[in-house]
């Protein structure tokens, strides 16, 4: 098996031309990481099994060298049928192949709806949770979106998904150690729409902003301020937080002209929400 190719000793900088506003480099410890240009992935990797696939029970033994594609068909087959609609999502869980991004040891697990650790007591969600909060942030939205933030890269693999639903992703983490996997599991799909920025989560990105759409994988007491401010008019923002009974739930946040409409929804455990860097 070849080494990986490395990151270029110069990476391109964030200001190549685009049909979007491009913010201006950020300096100190944020730093975006620009993935290059994606190779195109076949559509049969998703639709291209029968239904006895979709429908096989998940196998043990399985390496990291099988064909997970009947698999990852019967995953987005499940998710649909747990009432997931929007069909940019579930085409997106599709093709991003979620066994590349755990550890070998838990390829087998990777299509079934579990989260599963990922290292610095940090876990990947489950498919389900992915898949229904990003078509909670494209609601009423037909075609992609525009730039959208996420707030915890972890291993990269919501991010990935994301990439294929919006025009451009900023995804922040907090961990180095999480930031640089993420860099290694993202660098193979050559996904030029993605930048990756070790920084402050709690802090957003504001010369990526405003948002079409912010995505949080952590959950604090209440949405950040910062967070509000970057989302753009007509932008919704979709995050675990605590509920007045100490509860954390998923929260819906839509900014309309004249302020924010604040929607509470199902019971959800994810990691807390903490600032700074580590």
């Amino acid at each position: 098996m070849s080494q990986r190719p490395g990151f270029p000793a110069k990476l391109p900088a964030l200001g190549a031309p685009r049909t979007t506003r491009t913010p201006a480099p950020l300096v100190g410890t944020q730093r975006p990481v620009a993935m290059p240009t994606p190779k195109p992935v076949p559509s049969k990797a998703v639709a291209g099994t029968s239904p006895a696939q979709r429908s096989a029970p998940l196998r043990s033994g399985l390496g990291m060298g099988m064909d997970y594609g009947p698999l990852r068909a019967r995953m987005v087959s499940n998710l649909a049928a747990q009432g997931l609609q929007d069909p940019m999502v579930l085409q997106a869980m599709g093709l991003v192949e979620r066994h590349r991004f755990v550890e070998t040891a838990l390829a087998v697990q990777a299509y079934e709806d579990t989260s599963l650790p990922i290292g610095l007591g940090q876990t990947i969600s489950k498919p389900n949770v992915v898949a229904r909060m990003i078509e909670l942030m494209r609601e009423g939205i037909s075609g992609k979106l525009g730039r959208i933030l996420e707030i915890g890269t972890g291993c990269g693999y919501q991010a990935a998904v994301l990439s294929h639903v919006a025009t451009e992703v900023y995804s922040l983490e907090r961990l180095r150690g999480l930031h640089e996997k993420s860099r290694e599991n993202l660098r193979p799909l050559r996904l030029h729409n993605v930048h990756l920025i070790f920084g402050d989560g709690m802090l957003g990105y504001p010369k990526g902003g405003p948002y079409a759409g912010i995505i949080s994988a952590a959950g604090g007491e209440s949405v950040p301020q910062a967070w509000l401010d970057q989302l753009a008019v007509g932008g919704r923002l979709v995050a675990p937080t605590i509920t007045p009974a100490g509860h954390q739930a998923l929260v819906v946040i839509l900014r309309t002209a004249e302020g924010f409409d604040r929607q509470v929804l199902e019971a959800v455990h994810f990691v807390p929400l903490k600032s700074g860097v580590a």
